[in-house]
């Protein structure tokens, strides 16, 4: 187990060091291409296709407010798109008369184990 853990502690501090490697090369070759970072889009330059984009997060509950305050609201369905996520707490909590109806719409799926070495031994 230990030589597990070992070879688990090594390959993630090895990717994570090719990760940081990687976007060290990208910046550079950000500057050494010219690529404007100030625009959307997909420009093709020393032999790579680069695509930029940005990020952008939305708070639904202030959207919907001024939606609704500018007589906007019937335009919310197609210039965004709305994912319902799972408050996993208030879900387990609540009275089993509204999660079970609701249940038809969820499926549940095993994710990926994920791993944190803790120093605390096994008891």
């Amino acid at each position: 187990m230990s030589d597990l853990l070992t070879s688990w502690i090594a390959a993630k501090a090895e990717e994570k060091a090719a990760q940081e490697r990687r976007r060290e090369i990208e910046d550079r070759l950000v500057v050494e291409l010219g690529v404007d970072v100030t625009s959307e889009g997909t420009t093709h330059a020393g032999g790579f296709k680069v695509t930029t984009r940005f990020n952008r997060k939305i708070d639904a509950d202030q959207l919907q407010e001024i939606a609704a305050e500018h007589g906007l609201t019937a335009h919310l369905s197609s210039l965004f798109r709305w994912k319902p996520e799972i408050n996993a707490a208030a879900w387990k909590s609540a009275n089993e008369e509204i999660t079970k109806p609701l249940s038809a719409a969820v499926t549940t799926t095993p994710g990926r184990p994920s791993f944190d070495v803790s120093s605390k031994k096994e008891e």
